[in-house]
């Protein structure tokens, strides 16, 4: 009972200077507004990116060739052709974990169709990259363990090329160029939209790897293999086996660095977020500074108020309140204030979110940890800024509080 005549007490004080209370408030307002606003964009650029993840599949394992140090030079991710296809195959027969392997090449290559031309993403890929994938075709039919073996002129056709070469036709049974080799398309992607980098996923065409190795690149080792563990909790023993099984066939001494990188699935996830998660720390640890200005407009206005109220809390004390009361009051005040101002702040960054959401077509993600901590954070920010103007209110001496004008 005695809290709830507080607050009223407080609110009442609060509604006697009413732009007062408004601009001051207007820090913590704009404050938790940003915050969330930071936030909803960080966690909405975050939650694309791993759904970008997870359409490279489920229980993925990469194998990038390169990564290797000659001279005291890091050649990189696919910057030496140390994968073979016998790797690919020794995988498969050797590692019981492993449910599915598909060996990897790309190349951006002009492409032509009669009188059209295009510069597509051409992979060369195994049969089981679409199951890997996880990548469905709307038209026709993948290519067969046989047309790898036959190293078979047949394409999947990605959408976005498919529209750039042949419109609304169906490509099904089209002939596309390829550095000048035909290929029969026999296979149209559903749409995967963009990856993780920001490429159109759709914009490929797929050819199994010895068509790509023999017809295409003209060359003898792998750019990459996908590996597909059988189960998640498979993938972290998968991994090293597939570290310890490319060392031995590659023949590299203890000490010595691998000739390839092993990455994943989760190391890609967490390599991929890594910049939004510190963009989105870094935004909101900038939108934060309004949170401390705010703190210090209460600061300072409670300050005038505890001047102004001077003979007030004098008569008070005088009819009988004590020091504590003196301070609860002043500090709910404090509370009081930037707790509304942190409500408002709230629905603010929430309708900020949704408009940039809209407009820009940018996802937004607010997790309800967020909102209650912006909450808490701007209550805060009121106890903190308040107390010292509080507890100098409640140390006023009744008799000079009294004969104060």
């Amino acid at each position: 009972m005695r809290i709830l005549v507080t607050i009223k007490t407080a609110l009442r004080a609060l509604r006697r200077n009413k732009m007062r209370s408004v601009l001051t408030a207007l820090g913590i307002i704009i404050g938790v507004g940003a915050v969330i606003t930071m936030v909803g964009i960080g966690n909405g650029a975050k939650s694309q990116i791993e759904a970008q993840i997870a359409s490279l599949g489920q229980n993925v394992i990469l194998i990038f060739s390169g990564s290797i140090t000659r001279t005291g030079v890091h050649s990189g991710h696919g910057g030496a052709g140390t994968l073979t296809v016998e790797d690919a195959e020794a995988i498969r027969r050797e590692i019981p974990g492993v449910s599915a392997v598909s060996p990897e090449l790309r190349s951006a290559t002009q492409v032509a169709a009669g009188n059209q031309n295009w510069l597509p993403q051409i992979l060369g890929e195994g049969p089981d990259y679409f199951d890997i994938r996880q990548w469905p075709l709307v038209e026709g039919a993948p290519f067969t363990p046989l047309d790898v073996r036959g190293s078979t002129k047949v394409a999947i056709i990605g959408k976005t090329t498919a529209q750039q070469l042949f419109g609304d036709e169906s490509p099904i049974g089209q002939i596309v160029r390829i550095k000048n080799v035909p290929f029969t398309i026999i296979g149209l992607l559903s749409s995967k939209g963009l990856s993780v980098m920001g490429s159109d996923q759709d914009d490929v065409i797929v050819v199994p790897y010895t068509s790509a190795m023999k017809r295409v690149l003209g060359v003898t080792t792998l750019r990459s293999i996908m590996v597909q563990a059988a189960d998640p909790k498979l993938l972290p023993v998968v991994q090293q086996q597939l570290t310890e099984l490319l060392r031995q066939r590659h023949r590299i001494q203890p000490g010595r660095d691998d000739d390839f990188t092993v990455r994943g699935q989760q190391d890609i996830a967490e390599m991929a977020t890594a910049q939004s998660k510190t963009m989105t720390i870094l935004l909101g640890a900038i939108a934060s500074v309004s949170l401390i200005v705010g703190g210090i407009g209460i600061m300072n206005i409670m300050l005038v108020s505890v001047t102004e109220r001077t003979r007030e809390i004098g008569i008070r004390m005088a009819v009988g309140a004590h020091g504590s009361d003196i301070l609860l009051q002043f500090l709910t005040e404090a509370i009081t204030l930037s707790s509304i101002g942190g409500v408002i702040g709230i629905a603010t960054g929430i309708a900020a979110s949704k408009i940039i959401s809209f407009s820009l077509e940018w996802p937004t993600l607010i997790p309800v940890v967020w909102v209650v901590g912006a909450f808490l954070f701007s209550a805060a920010v009121g106890i903190f800024f308040g107390f010292y103007p509080a507890r100098k209110a409640s140390k006023l001496d009744p008799i000079d509080a009294l004969r104060y004008e």
